[in-house]
């Protein structure tokens, strides 16, 4: 299994910004409390690959939020060039099968740990139906956590509300993720499938990724804090 960066003080920040400025700014609001941040498909896509370095060689622990689900060829060379960028994290869909899992995890090598996200944040039991998924989305979960458990993968991405039972059925070191979290009182967006911090951390994340509440803080450093006192 990869040895990537620890997991700090738990949380992530999900720098949803549409380009490297807007990015930057709330890095610098934030103080450097998060212990990791979070890139996804928005500002990859602004920025290019270079905003992944760039955010690394300022000593900042990089989860790269791509979500890869392709053909395992594709995805093991996307998952090498990701691994040469420096990121600690990187998302592939579960729903690519073991043979997409596995061949991430090869091509990752050992400093960058391979997450499969399990059923996304915004779906639920009646989505699942519209896709002709398998659900109730409990049980997908748990099953698509197994398939990555035998993959090799380093961890998962699950909801809050399915951290408990994929703990029950994970290895020592599974690392579990968690979006989907709201301080108490924050508005839930387009998740649907939410926990406070706290509630997420007593159910077994180890690491939970916030946006929104961090974004629009009036002062999103003691946003920061007060929710790393609740995973405490």
């Amino acid at each position: 299994m990869a040895t990537f960066p620890g997991v700090g003080n738990r949380l992530i920040a999900a720098l949803d910004a549409p380009n490297r400025a807007e990015a930057d700014s709330l890095v610098g609001k934030l103080g450097g409390v998060p212990s990791w941040v979070k890139l996804g498909l928005e500002l990859f896509c602004a920025e290019g690959p270079s905003i992944v370095g760039d955010f690394v060689a300022r000593g900042r622990n990089v989860m790269l939020d791509l979500k890869l689900h392709d053909i395992p060829e594709t995805v093991a060379r996307a998952t090498a060039r990701v691994a040469e960028l420096g990121a600690g994290l990187l998302t592939v869909h579960a729903g690519g099968g073991r043979a997409m899992l596995e061949a991430a995890v090869k091509a990752a090598g050992s400093s960058m740990g391979v997450l499969a996200v399990t059923v996304l944040t915004s779906l639920d039991d009646s989505d699942l139906a519209d896709i002709g998924a398998q659900g109730p989305v409990g049980e997908l979960v748990v099953k698509r956590a197994q398939l990555a458990i035998a993959a090799g993968c380093a961890g998962v991405v699950a909801s809050p509300h399915e951290v408990a039972a994929v703990r029950a059925i994970a290895p020592a070191g599974f690392l579990i993720v968690t979006p989907g979290v709201r301080p108490a009182g924050a508005a839930a967006g387009d998740q649907k499938r939410v926990m406070t911090p706290r509630q997420a951390r007593a159910a077994g994340a180890d690491l939970v990724v916030v946006g929104r509440p961090l974004r629009d803080a009036p002062d999103p450093a003691a946003a920061a804090r007060a929710i790393v006192d609740e995973l405490a």
